[in-house]
């Protein structure tokens, strides 16, 4: 799956580039990414709730939340109820992430978990069997545009055996420096559902660069082992 991130996006023209990602059917965006910043967990500050809201009511793309804020335990909710698909939450910043994953569910939405590149997955492998997703960072969350850490696809190849070997249930995601040059060796460690900002908005046509990144994946599953 592809999620084209609209942090890299022209804000002054959201809908518009929502609608630019869809593409062919089966080719375009598979969920649309939002990155919710507060100034405090991260230093910068985007958008909320009233954003999403309105994204919710202009487009039927499934909205992948990614919360990048302090007590996502009291204000995640708000984007469950609101529609979104998929809240994803920091475990960094999370009081009882079991809690918050139930609650998610339970206002109808999908509950992810993210880790920072620095955070071990170890940990929290019991935690994330209440999840739906698990949101590996490739990037220091709270920024666009930056490099790709490949440190964190040994977490990745952790989480893909788990999953393969069904003690976790999940998708596993991946964020931050995604695009033409990395998605492969992305892939080959197991990533199912790849955020993509830059190299997709930066493109002349968002809609066949998602397709392009997409091929990219479907080339490696095609190659004789």
């Amino acid at each position: 799956m592809i999620a084209p991130s609209i942090l890299s996006a022209n804000f002054a023209r959201l809908a518009d580039e929502v609608a630019a990602v869809r593409g062919e059917p089966g080719r375009g965006a598979d969920w649309l990414h939002v990155d919710v910043m507060d100034a405090h967990f991260v230093p910068n500050l985007t958008l909320g709730l009233p954003v999403v809201q309105s994204l919710l009511a202009t487009t039927d793309l499934p909205l992948d939340c990614h919360l990048m804020i302090e007590e996502p335990d009291r204000w995640a909710i708000g984007y469950a109820e609101a529609g979104s698909y998929n809240v994803t939450v920091h475990v960094e910043a999370a009081e009882d992430p079991v809690m918050l994953a139930k609650n998610l569910r339970a206002a109808g939405a999908k509950a992810g978990l993210a880790i920072k590149p620095g955070t071990p997955l170890e940990p929290y492998v019991d935690v994330l069997k209440h999840y739906d997703t698990l949101l590996v960072m490739s990037v220091e969350p709270g920024f666009g545009g930056q490099t790709f850490i490949a440190d964190v696809l040994g977490k990745v190849r952790t989480a893909r055996t788990l999953v393969d070997t069904g003690h976790l249930n999940l998708v596993v995601e991946i964020d931050g420096g995604i695009n033409a040059d990395t998605i492969e060796q992305a892939a080959e460690a197991g990533v199912d559902c790849f955020v993509a900002g830059s190299a997709v908005y930066a493109a002349t046509d968002p809609a066949r660069a998602v397709e392009g990144l997409r091929s990219q994946v479907e080339a490696l599953s095609e190659r004789p082992t």
